[in-house]
This record gives structure tokens, sequence and C-alpha cells, in this order.
């Protein structure tokens, strides 16, 4: 696997293979450099699918990927081997080969397999779409109890520089299944320097989430996008920036 992408550390089995894509690499000019795979933010479009060609060669994928139009929602669908690209914020496969893809320069990627190694999904989660519950959906297409599944969280912003308003916080609160749950998204959250405004700890948010749905086993959430710039798009940091691909698929 080419060394310019990270690979998450984490338990599953060996037939589980994921990467994700840092900024290095790729053809994209500045303000995407260089190696962006969202055609929905500006960049060159040969640009991107050189960028995408290159990412399926040296994974040795032989399918086409599933490409997401992701709209902060919590739709989950299937990952085909037809080149459509579905709205939706997370897919899931069972096929050998078949690759999932999701896209992030801030927002939370998650990804998900079984002990078995039979199933794999990955997510889309920016605040919306957490607290709308796609973490939830996402686990219903999983044919293995939630204590059978591992979630790796990729990377995201960090609470220092994720300022949100009180309708963040509301919305988080509002989707509390216990009161364990809600201590816990309440832990997530410090007071922000403006009245009414709050830092929030995307990953404590879904690890909050993924523990109140029976899923114990969650890795990563050591990254920051916005701080870490050389190495991660950041759309609160830049504005107009790339995204980085989040891939995971069945050997």
């Amino acid at each position: 696997m080419d060394k310019t992408y990270i690979v998450p550390e984490w338990p599953a089995p060996k037939n589980v293979r994921a990467c994700i894509t840092t900024r290095a690499g790729g053809v994209s000019l500045a303000p995407y450099a260089s190696n962006n795979f969202g055609t929905h933010v500006g960049d060159n479009l040969a640009a991107v699918e050189s960028n995408r060609k290159v990412l399926c060669e040296s994974l040795g994928l032989k399918k086409s990927p599933q490409w997401l139009e992701q709209v902060h929602g919590v739709k989950v669908v299937n990952a085909k081997d037809d080149k459509l690209v579905r709205t939706a914020d997370a897919c899931f496969s069972t096929d050998i080969g078949q690759a999932c893809v999701a896209m992030t320069a801030d927002c939370l990627p998650i990804f998900l397999c079984d002990r078995k190694g039979i199933q794999v999904a990955v997510l889309h989660c920016g605040w919306r779409s957490l607290a709308k519950g796609i973490c939830a959906k996402a686990l219903q297409k999983f044919n293995s109890a939630p204590e059978q599944l591992m979630a790796y969280l990729g990377p995201a912003i960090s609470q220092k520089y994720f300022e949100v308003g009180v309708d963040v916080l509301e919305a988080f609160f509002k989707s509390a299944r216990t009161p364990s749950h809600a201590d816990a998204i309440a832990s997530a959250f410090i007071s922000g320097r403006r009245p009414l405004h709050f830092h929030a700890d995307i990953y404590e948010l879904a690890r909050a989430e993924l523990k109140s749905l029976g899923v114990n086993a969650i890795y990563g959430g050591e990254y920051c996008t916005y701080e870490q710039s050389e190495k991660f798009y950041s759309y609160r940091r830049d504005g107009v920036t790339g995204r980085m691909a989040h891939v995971i698929w069945l050997e």
C-alpha cells in the first residue's frame, strides 16, 4: 500500500482492508493540493479522476468503488460495482473486492466491520448525521450483534477547533437513549468563549453513540484535521479545499 496513506490501527480480521488518504500524492492544484477526491468542491474534474484512478490501482481494487453524494443525512446504501454515485452518507458491503468510500474534510469518518470479516461499512458523520442516528442505521445492516462489531474513528476536527452553537448540544441531548448516554454527551462539550457556544468533541460523541448501541470495541480518534494542515484537508480552516477518501473493503 502507498506509504502516503494511513492504515487504521485496529484488530480487524486480516481480510478486512482499510486506508485513509492524506493530502500527499495526487495531481490537484491549490487550493486542492494535491490528492483531492471530491468532485463537488470546484477542483478540475480530470485531476480528481486521475487521483481516484491512482488510488484504485495502488490498492489493487478491481471493482469500481462506491462513491457517494453526501448530504449530512442518515441513509445507508449497498455498495455496488456499477459506477453509479449514490446519495447517502454511508455504504456497506459483503462482496469481496467491493470498496466502500466516504469523503471528509473535518467531519468524522467511521469504519465498521464484524469480527468474522464478513461485512464492512464506512460512515460520513457530520454532527447532524451523528445526532440523527446514522450509526444506528448502519448497525441495522449487520447480521452480527453490536457486541460482535468494531469501529475505527478516522481523522476529524478536534474539540479545540470545533466550536458550535447551543443547537448542536440540544440536538445530541435529544438523541440520548439513557441517562448514562446523556452523561457521556454532556462530557463531550465544554464552554466556548462566546455566550451559548461550546467546543464539541466529535470523537467522544461518536464513542458515546456507539457504546449506547452496544459497540464497545472502538479505536482511533487521535488526529485533528484542522491542526494538521500539511496532512489533512479542513473545511472549517480553509473553506475552499479538497476531500480525503476513507476506503474499506473485503479481500
